[in-house]
């Protein structure tokens, strides 16, 4: 009887589960991603017309535009969701940068290292508390930095007449363009790195588990 106890316990502890993502956070996720993906394919047409040839060079710059304003927009709706609602500690750096950057390189450690000998992982998520500082770090940088960067340059591009004073008062159309690739180049980093970390779940279906679930899945 107290061995069946014992083992029931230890059964649930090894399948309890967080729920870390709301709805709009997944629907938002899964938007978010397959528009960039399409921006990405779009944009390859663009810069690549005789490579790919999955479409016409007109075609690709009509659906690159539309789908640029819908990411635009979403990203929107995520800043002003995230801003009033409690999900935005999840983003929140500690407030001793030195003990920020410990526990940074201690998450760098056990991805690099930990992970692959069957180490327990650093940072334990939380609903109010989910990514790790190599998360918050990335994520901050990505959402606040590269994001609006390659939507203004993006839309310099889409009107350069709109924004003329704008783009001569950065250095010219080839600058912005330069700046818009580089931000290209970056996401596209950023979508396959994304993808590897899914991988590194209790399974390796965890992660893309939960992004449709909400539900994250803990074993001890």
């Amino acid at each position: 009887m107290i061995t069946a106890a014992i083992n029931h316990s230890h059964d649930r502890r090894q399948h309890e589960k967080v729920y870390l993502h709301p709805l709009p956070v997944r629907l938002w996720h899964w938007l978010n991603a397959l528009g960039f993906v399409l921006l990405i394919v779009t944009g390859f047409q663009i810069r690549y017309v005789d490579l790919l040839g999955l479409m016409s060079f007109e075609s690709a710059v009509t659906l690159h535009n539309w789908v640029g304003f819908a990411v635009i927009a979403n990203w929107f709706l995520w800043f002003v969701y995230y801003l009033f609602s409690e999900q935005v500690t999840n983003y929140h750096p500690d407030l001793d940068p030195k003990a920020f950057f410990q526990r940074y390189f201690r998450q760098a450690g056990y991805y690099s290292w930990g992970y692959f000998q069957g180490e327990e992982r650093p940072h334990k998520v939380q609903p109010k508390d989910k990514f790790n500082p190599m998360q918050k770090l990335t994520y901050q940088f990505v959402m606040f930095i590269s994001a609006p960067v390659t939507f203004l340059t993006g839309l310099m591009m889409w009107d350069v007449q709109r924004f003329a004073g704008l783009i001569d008062m950065v250095g010219g159309i080839r600058v912005v363009n330069t700046v818009h690739v580089l931000m290209f180049i970056l996401f596209v980093m950023f979508i396959f790195v994304h993808a590897y970390m899914g991988f590194l779940g209790a399974k390796p279906s965890s992660h893309f588990k939960e992004m449709f679930t909400g539900y994250e899945e803990e074993h001890d």
